[in-house]
């Protein structure tokens, strides 16, 4: 998948569209609705995800490593697998969290 605009990610993850293994690598999402999304393997290095609402979403096997996850709310996301090398979680809520 080619690079993609913030809000051509937003409109996307709004139609249910399926964002696994995309490339979202250094994307801006901070404060994002990502609730529900489908970013299996998805590359999300370096991605500043500071608040962001990742509730629910399938992020296993999504490469997180470097990524700014403070505040985020990963409360029931599947991180099974996920590379969570170097992120920055602070603050985030990782009750009921699978991984």
């Amino acid at each position: 998948m080619s690079a993609m605009t913030r809000e051509e990610i937003l409109a996307a993850v709004a139609d249910g569209a399926d964002l696994s293994r995309a490339d979202l690598s250094h994307a801006n999402l901070r404060y994002a609705n990502l609730s529900g999304a489908d970013l299996r393997g998805a590359n999300l290095s370096g991605a500043n995800l500071r608040g962001a609402d990742l509730s629910g979403a399938d992020l296993s096997g999504a490469n997180l490593s470097g990524a700014n996850l403070s505040g985020a709310d990963l409360s029931h996301a599947n991180l099974r697998y996920a590379n969570l090398r170097g992120a920055n979680l602070s603050g985030a809520n990782l009750s009921g969290a699978a991984g």
